[in-house]
């Protein structure tokens, strides 16, 4: 082997032995997803001018009233871009057709759910009587109630975020909220 053959080779060997020694693997990180801040919640109770008055997170949430018809309103959280949204109806020999009508507009998000798990409530002392609604997967809306007397009284209650529906990265703030919402049906009374 002649003289250069010999030069070419031990430095071919010293750039192999640092680029592997001085050589970095890069691997990507995963995607990930901001932290979420859940606040702890102080609750209020609604103002009564409406037929009935319920429990709110005051220091995280507000209502915000329509001006188009005084029965509906929103609780907003401003800081999880969250809304939900609520409409009232007086029962007038119409329950059937109420209570049908809000299931129906439960399951128009059956296309999109992985599933719909329906959970009942009652509470007899306080004639409330209601369904939650879990609605998984990536749908406009993921939790949606209604809370009757069967009588009188037809509440009705849906949640909506401001943006993109994403399972994975909504989870935290839509369990947070769903407490809420049960929250909201145990202190919901008649006025």
């Amino acid at each position: 082997m002649n003289r250069w053959g010999y030069i070419v080779g031990i430095i071919a060997f010293l750039v192999g032995i640092f680029s592997l020694s001085s050589c970095q693997h890069y691997t990507p990180k995963p995607r990930s997803y901001f932290r979420i801040h859940l606040a702890d919640k102080t609750y209020q109770r609604s103002d009564s001018t409406r037929a009935y008055s319920f429990e709110y997170p005051k220091n995280i949430a507000y209502i915000q009233k329509n001006s188009k018809d005084t029965a509906w309103f929103d609780v907003v959280y401003p800081t999880y871009n969250a809304r939900i949204y609520f409409s009232y109806k007086e029962i007038n020999n119409n329950f059937q057709e109420i209570a049908e009508d809000s299931r129906n507009f439960v399951y128009k998000h059956a296309f999109k759910a992985d599933a719909i798990i329906e959970n009942p409530y009652e509470d007899s002392d306080k004639n409330v009587y209601g369904m939650l609604y879990e609605i998984k997967g990536n749908t406009a809306s993921s939790v949606q109630f209604l809370a009757t007397d069967s009588t009188h009284h037809f509440l009705r209650g849906a949640l909506y975020f401001n943006n993109h529906p994403n399972k994975d990265s909504l989870a935290p703030v839509i369990s947070y909220i769903s407490d809420d919402i049960r929250h909201i049906m145990e202190t919901l009374r008649w006025e």
